[in-house]
């Protein structure tokens, strides 16, 4: 099974697609109506050049879990057979606490394959066990080392690992001859612990493993305007923004700033940034023109001054984004 190839380094690293929000009614207030709009802006991407999409067995609150993988899979059918090809989808299967053993996970992996059309490049670890179950995790990274070594899926890949738990799966996974692909953890200017130093990127750096930003744009606040009034409506993110955004402003400003300099979007620059330290960022991607946005940002590159003036302001922040609660160490 040929997988496409994604390139390591920085003006190279790609842009990748999150699919978090098809199906998502309690952050992003999906609405099925919204499938044909996801379908063009699926279709645009394409066109564009982005080749790679992440989505999740989770995805889809409540009765719409799962809602994700399906309008994926929908979507690459509908594709010319050749534009099928190029693509690399990839999942995230839970280790939910009832999905126990090295077989844990392959129903689980069954169905996300058919819901996908029977079509997936990459399997992933959703998140880590080791704050609360880590004799849960090897097995069930041995059952999932087993689908790469029956030829089942492509590739292998892990989410929401720490350094020191990386390198221990990357040892489990080399002695069973399984290349560790990726590793995609939450990863921005208002995140940036992954690319600090002795972080997950040096690691992922010296064994050769592809790092994937998720959150890019810290659930969009990164993308508003300094001194924008109105947050998203209801909810969590609502909450977020408010309690954020006016501790965040000089970042902001920067961000515009250089913006305006390059006459690009500012959601952009956030994406950029996470390029120039070496990580593809995978946005969520719902109309057409944030897929244009994307493709447009693969384009170009952060110059050296202009990384450097993100990083000290980001160092500088007095907030930042919740960590993932399920994040090892």
């Amino acid at each position: 099974m040929a997988t496409p190839t994604l390139a390591h380094g920085d003006a190279s690293v790609p842009i990748g697609v999150g699919t978090w929000a098809w199906g998502n009614q309690f952050l992003w207030g999906y609405d099925p109506a919204q499938d044909a709009q996801l379908q063009a802006t699926f279709e645009q991407a394409v066109a564009l050049g982005l080749r790679f999409f992440d989505t999740a067995d989770s995805y889809g609150t409540g009765r719409l879990q799962g809602r994700s993988e399906r309008l994926l899979g929908r979507f690459r059918q509908a594709l010319a057979p050749e534009d099928q090809q190029d693509l690399l989808v990839a999942t995230k299967l839970a280790p939910f606490p009832w999905r126990l053993g090295r077989g844990g996970l392959k129903r689980a992996f069954e169905a996300s394959r058919a819901r996908l059309g029977g079509r997936l490049e990459r399997v992933q670890l959703h998140w880590s066990t080791a704050r609360y179950a880590p004799w849960q995790e090897s097995p069930l990274l041995d059952g999932l080392a087993d689908l790469v070594n029956e030829g089942l899926v492509a590739s292998l890949g892990l989410s929401n690992f720490g350094p020191r738990r990386l390198r221990q799966v990357h040892g489990q996974l080399q002695s069973r001859g399984v290349r560790l692909a990726s590793l995609q953890v939450q990863c921005s200017l208002l995140a940036p612990r992954a690319i600090e130093p002795g972080g997950v990127a040096d690691v992922c750096r010296e064994l050769d493993i592809q790092l994937i930003a998720y959150s890019p744009l810290a659930l969009g606040l990164l993308a508003r305007p300094p001194g924008a009034v109105a947050p998203p409506a209801g909810g969590v993110r609502r909450l977020l923004f408010a309690r954020l955004s006016p501790r965040i402003h000089p970042l902001l400003e920067l961000l515009a700033e250089i913006a305006r300099s390059r006459q690009v979007p500012q959601a952009a620059v956030a994406l950029n940034w996470c390029r120039s330290h070496g990580a593809m960022p995978i946005v969520g991607l719902r109309t057409v023109g944030q897929a244009q946005m994307a493709a447009a940002a693969s384009r170009w590159s952060l110059d050296g001054a202009e990384r450097q003036a993100l990083d000290a302001a980001a160092r500088g922040l007095p907030v930042g984004m919740p960590a993932n609660p399920f994040d090892s160490d």
